[in-house]
């Protein structure tokens, strides 16, 4: 159920909306737990915020950017320096928005795990949500390495699958994994739609194809399969609407003077 503050979500015509945002908000409509908005802005924000990451999924899926550990991870120099540890620290003679974007267009110099590779899903999301001149004013500088990420990436975390939507980030859990290959103990995952997801390593996979693929990485004669977690990871999309409101205001001022 949505509730939003001196506004009816009735009022949104849903053929203007793209596939992802209808399906968040017919979710949303008919569930049980009671969402509440500020303003329609707040809710639109949210929408457009999710279907921009489930957009991001999918084009990380198709940059050609490889699945690494951490020993083995690897990114263009031109816009990032590998750390000790594996990861990726901004060149500080580049934008914020050109670093992340060069991910998606020059995939094949780049490697990571998966946890990172949701981190930058969320940051092609947002960027492409909010533009370049915000982004690079928020998020200066970036480092990007397992869930490592700036302050106003704020995230939100539920236990609770069955109130998941396109955009969130969720996970499957590999209790017996093949302790040889620690890297597949799971893998993060961004849900596409109902039952479609985005590995980093795996692809894009419905759910027991995730599962089936994380079952084949067990120890030896393992029963015990792999499954979706409880986990539901969002940003605080309130949040950055707030002061992604308020740069502009703040911005327009600015120019009037």
């Amino acid at each position: 159920m949505l509730l939003i503050s001196g506004s009816d979500a009735g009022q949104i015509n849903p053929f203007a909306l793209t596939p992802v945002e209808r399906e968040v908000l017919q979710g949303k409509q008919n569930s049980t737990v009671v969402y509440r908005y500020g303003s329609m802005d707040e809710l639109m924000f949210e929408l457009r915020l999710r279907d921009r990451t489930v957009n991001a999924a999918k084009l990380l899926q198709d940059s050609q950017a490889d699945f690494a550990v951490f020993r083995n991870s690897r990114c263009n120099p031109r816009y990032w320096t590998r750390t000790e540890n594996g990861g990726f620290q901004m060149n500080p003679d580049v934008r914020p928005s050109d670093a992340i974007n060069d991910i998606f267009s020059n995939g094949e110099l780049y490697g990571f795990e998966c946890a990172t590779a949701i981190v930058i899903v969320l940051y092609k999301a947002v960027l492409d949500t909010i533009g370049e001149q915000m982004f690079n004013t928020l998020f200066n500088p970036l480092y990007l390495r397992d869930w490592n990420h700036d302050s106003d990436l704020w995230f939100i975390t539920t236990h609770n699958k069955n109130e998941s939507y396109p955009g969130d980030v969720m996970y499957f859990r590999n209790p017996d994994f093949d302790h040889e290959h620690p890297e597949w103990q799971g893998e993060n995952v961004v849900k596409l739609s109902e039952n479609l997801f985005f590995g980093h390593g795996i692809g894009i996979e419905t759910g027991q194809e995730i599962i089936s693929a994380l079952n084949k990485m067990r120890e030896p004669f393992s029963t015990e399969s792999a499954y979706l977690d409880d986990l539901v990871v969002h940003p605080n999309f309130k949040h950055l609407q707030t002061i992604t409101a308020r740069g502009s205001r703040f911005a327009v001022r600015w120019a009037e003077l």
